[in-house]
């Protein structure tokens, strides 16, 4: 399928929802093909693969120096 921009806009959705289904989606600018849409293919995602990769220190519950706080209240 190939469709120029203005068209793309309007039909996102659609066009996402064709990509994902394996068709190639090619956007045009000028008449000439710039973009194609495919869908990612990303590892789905494992529940507690960060678990021991980080940790809080006793320090992170003191308080924030008064300047600190300030700047974080936009003062």
């Amino acid at each position: 399928m190939e469709l120029n921009l203005r068209d793309a806009k309007a039909r996102l959705s659609r066009l996402v929802d064709a990509a994902l289904r394996g068709e190639e989606v090619i956007i045009t600018r000028a008449g000439k093909p710039c973009v194609r849409l495919v869908p990612l293919d990303l590892p789905p995602r494992q529940p507690g693969a960060a678990k021991g990769k980080a940790a809080l220190t006793p320090a992170f519950f003191d308080p924030l120096p008064d300047g600190e706080v300030r700047a974080w209240d936009g003062c």
